[in-house]
């Protein structure tokens, strides 16, 4: 058990919060659940009781919990202030690692969330191109603006190119501007741009969706008809961003958009998020390139947050030692593959997908490449697994392992313990009692 975390309250914090919080939470996680403390790839409840951390704070925490280089650096700054509304040295040096690691960013612009920076993306591209529809992809998720929220779960399915709205209080006109095709179908998303072009201001999408990875040649279609029609492509990195490479997923797969927003790792912990891309596209943020009509207003009383900066300049850092990244894929690789096996040995209708750093388990037989494929899971398979393995001290969240560089060999050994006891209870399973 760590060290100072009381053992007592927790009936008190959860009385307050269904009084003081709709639906007694944050509107993230599970209501019940209170974490007090978090160490390297461990997290400890308000009662003391102790998880293997594969939610992450919902992926920024890459580098687990509390790391001591963070926390120093951190530590550092919050005696000289805590933030300025203008420029500092830790964010002008963190825009330059940006800019230095990721193919497509020549200029970056800060914000406090990846819903904003989402939401300017779009924005952007709107208005270097002139054009005011953008194009998604159904399942595809970007923050929580009107634009974001089409498609991204539909309760009915709608024709492509139709958007579907997830949220009452959007607007209707928002409809009227998204176009909306299907993930890693390569043929119908070029055939809607082609046809579409001349009203398309952008096309959005997460080079790895939620948890489906590209199939081959599907990115590199999108780039090339957007490329040719001279629409802006933007790659939603929030999630993909230092986690895939440390150029990111657009370095991952070898495609580089003209426009990215990266979120989660790059803040440290802290919230902290960002728009990058071409020059020429980003100087739509400076009046003094474009002129009055041309200029974008984009104001954060955070953004550029020293602190942040701090965090996410000490987070780089690490994510730079040599073979930092071949030991975290290593790490979820092992998981993956363990948890396939289990799979395969309870005789189950389910498959891993994604990619070791960040993938989960989808309890449905056959491919599983687009969002419509997932609605074939059978989810309530899927809550009883993640409430086993939550009871035996596994926090994951609803759909997604995220694995960090804290976690060992110890972790994963434990996780593939429960993993194999929450199969064996399952109905219809080889392991059933």
């Amino acid at each position: 058990m760590a060290d100072g975390i009381a053992k007592d309250g927790t009936a008190e914090l959860m009385d307050a919060a269904r009084r003081a919080l709709p639906g007694g939470s944050f509107g993230n996680f599970a209501a019940e659940v209170i974490i007090a403390e978090g160490r390297g790839a461990h997290v400890w409840d308000v009662s003391g009781r102790e998880y293997i951390d594969y939610l992450l704070g919902s992926g920024p925490m890459f580098v687990g919990h509390a790391h001591p280089a963070v926390t120093e650096a951190v530590l550092a700054q919050v005696p000289k202030g805590t933030t300025f509304f203008a420029n500092n040295p830790h964010g002008i040096r963190l825009a330059q690692a940006i800019v230095d690691a990721v193919p497509c960013a020549e200029q970056v612009r800060f914000v406090s969330s990846g819903s904003e920076a989402d939401l300017y993306a779009m924005r952007l591209a709107r208005a270097y191109r002139g054009r005011s529809k953008i194009v998604k992809f159904e399942g595809g998720y970007h923050g929580m603006s009107d634009w974001g929220l089409m498609s991204l779960a539909p309760k009915h399915l709608a024709n492509f190119p139709q958007a579907v709205p997830d949220s009452p209080g959007i607007p209707e006109a928002v409809r009227a501007e998204m176009l909306i095709a299907p993930f890693n179908d390569a043929e119908a998303a070029v055939r809607l741009i082609e046809a579409r072009a001349e009203e398309i201001g952008g096309v959005i999408l997460e080079p790895f969706q939620r948890l489906i990875p590209p199939v081959p040649g599907f990115l590199e279609a999108v780039r090339e008809v957007t490329a040719r029609l001279g629409i802006p492509l933007i790659f939603d990195e929030v999630v993909t961003g230092f986690r895939f490479a440390y150029g990111g997923a657009q370095a991952y797969y070898g495609v580089t958009p003209d426009i990215c927003t990266l979120g989660k790792i790059v803040g440290g912990g802290f919230p902290l998020a960002v728009v990058a891309g071409r020059a020429d596209i980003m100087r739509h943020f400076d009046r003094a390139a474009v002129g009055e009509a041309g200029f974008l207003t984009q104001i954060g009383t955070l953004s550029g947050n020293p602190v942040a900066s701090a965090a996410g300049l000490a987070t780089l850092e690490l994510l730079r030692a040599p073979g930092a990244y071949d030991a975290v894929f290593a790490t979820g690789r092992r998981l993956m593959d363990g948890m396939s096996a289990l799979i395969a040995e309870a005789g189950i209708p389910a498959q891993t997908v994604g990619e070791p750093v960040l993938f989960d388990v989808v309890y449905t037989a056959g491919e599983v490449r687009d969002y419509r494929a997932t609605l074939r899971q059978d989810t309530a398979m899927q809550k009883h697994v993640n409430g086993v393995l939550r009871a035996s001290g596994i926090l994951k969240g609803d759909s997604k392992f995220y694995i960090s560089t804290a976690h060992d060999a110890a972790d994963i050994d434990r996780t593939l313990e429960a993993f194999r006891a929450a199969l064996a209870s399952l109905p219809g399973s080889r392991g059933a009692a």
